[in-house]
């Protein structure tokens, strides 16, 4: 209660609330009863306060300033009423011990069950507390923020499996449509793999959102509970305080929710060589690629070919940040990475200005920076250079300016090398590849960088198709006949 509105609503006279009060013509107030007894005792009827002189024996009464006292008195009584007492001794609770944690009155403080400990006032110790508890909250509070962020990119990653799944599908009924009839129950297959494949990952996605959804619904009620008691009165704050710390601290903090690798649809499995997995039924229609590239590593500017075997910058797209992701640097890995035998591929850059071919180690595969564990040669103001950290850029002596250029990786010699495929020039070995590739964990992705708009292209690998027979000799099939006589 405000000190100044109880001095508004106090008598005068007798300096306490208002009861029967009435007004002089003076407009003072005061208690009927106060101002008779203070007439009983002068000559005169006069204003005990500025004296002046009334000729009314009994004055008007001040019915607004009654309601008010009334009021006044009924909100007091319910305020009394409300703050709790002491169990034992029915006094209000003013200190707080520090020994038991708990609200206590001065009998309390003087008993033998609190001899020798320390208090404080109820206010002092309840903001002490209200203080660590924010701290003890804050983690949580936190925590919350966090799950609410990862939730929004899980939505967003959901979102676009069914663009992707969408997108997908058109492409494979696209090239489907080139077939004849009979290659209609291979389409068939293949459009079941992809809708399973996008059940099976929405449904991991919308169980991970659920799961994240009741672990925020859990955190939210613990805050939210947590915060309520913040709120409360001292009194109330400080009964309920161990309660509520012990709620808040015992509420794991789980790990953060993270979107593991290959969350999203496998767009290479069902895209990339597509015409050369149904070579037996349209030999002379495959295509074959030695290198598909995955949109799903593909950093936001880079847009992709329908067959996902070229690439260009663009503008920047909305994508999910998945773990298998670039970030910066314009690059985009190949589907399946190396880790033995030796393999080539081709890439056309005669219209390309500033681009990198190369080979990267899977664990740099989404790092936003890549200190080592890739070997690239790359074309950048004019000046080809080989680079393979933490060893020094090399400058590299190039009389013609490449049209297609080979990549060829040998796992078992540890070399990448690079050739002027039109020329049939060498133009760089890297000789340290082996030092990477020393167990069957590690792999190598094949990788390119184009900072142009337009498109490097891995070109199509020439395919033949041999069948061998098998001739059984002469003195087998006698034998064979032997036993079947």
């Amino acid at each position: 209660m405000s000190s100044k509105l109880v001095k508004d609503l106090s008598c005068p006279v007798c300096h306490d609330i208002f009861k029967e009060p009435v007004v002089l013509s003076c407009s003072h107030s005061f208690c009927n009863d106060c101002l008779q007894r203070w007439w009983t005792e002068k000559l005169i009827h006069e204003c005990p306060l500025c004296k002046k002189i009334t000729l009314l024996n009994d004055p008007p009464r001040n019915l607004v300033l009654k309601n008010l006292c009334e009021a006044f008195l009924l909100e007091r009584d319910q305020r009394a009423s409300a703050e709790p007492l002491c169990s034992l001794h029915s006094e209000k609770l003013r200190l707080f011990c520090l020994d038991h944690q708990q609200p206590v009155c001065v009998v309390c403080r003087d008993s033998k069950t609190h001899n020798n400990h320390r208090f404080r006032p109820i206010d002092e110790a309840a903001q002490d507390h209200r203080e660590e508890l924010q701290i003890t909250l804050k983690p949580l509070q936190e925590k919350l923020k966090l799950f609410e962020q990862v939730k929004i990119n899980y939505h967003q990653t959901a979102e676009h499996i069914k663009v992707q799944a969408q997108h997908t599908e058109r492409q494979i009924k696209e090239q489907f449509k080139k077939f004849h009839q009979f290659l209609k129950e291979e389409e068939e297959v293949r459009i079941t793999a992809l809708r399973e494949e996008e059940e099976q990952k929405s449904q991991v996605m919308k169980e991970k959102m659920e799961a994240l959804s009741r672990e925020i619904a859990a955190l939210s009620h613990t805050v939210r509970a947590t915060e309520d008691e913040l709120r409360a009165k001292d009194v109330s704050f400080l009964h309920n305080y161990k309660v509520t710390v012990e709620r808040v601290q015992q509420r794991p903090l789980l790990d953060d929710p993270q979107l593991v690798s290959g969350a999203l649809i496998d767009v290479a499995k069902h895209l990339g060589n597509l015409t050369f997995n149904i070579w037996k039924k349209m030999k002379e229609m495959v295509s074959y690629s030695p290198v598909i590239l995955d949109p799903n590593t593909a950093e936001p500017h880079l847009i992709l070919s329908e067959d996902l075997t070229s690439v260009q910058r663009g503008e920047k797209q909305k994508l999910p940040v998945n773990p298998e992701r670039f970030k910066i640097h314009h690059c985009v890995s190949s589907s399946e990475g190396f880790h033995s035998g030796t393999h080539s591929w081709d890439v056309e850059v005669k219209r390309g200005q500033s681009w990198t071919l190369g080979v990267v180690g899977e664990f740099a595969l989404g790092k936003e920076k890549i200190h080592a564990g890739f070997w690239e040669l790359c074309l950048l103001d004019g000046k080809y250079t080989a680079a393979s950290p933490p060893l020094s850029d090399k400058v590299l002596s190039v009389k013609n300016k490449p049209q297609r250029i080979r990549v060829q990786l040998d796992c078992e010699g540890g070399k990448l090398s690079f050739y002027d495929l039109d020329t049939n020039t060498h133009i760089h070995t890297f000789g340290d590849v082996q030092t990477f590739i020393f167990t069957d964990t590690e792999w190598l992705f094949p990788y390119i960088r184009n900072n142009n708009e337009l498109p490097l292209k891995i070109l199509p690998a020439p395919v033949s198709v041999t069948v061998e027979q098998c001739t059984i000799p002469t003195s087998v099939w006698q034998s064979f006949s032997m036993l079947l006589n």
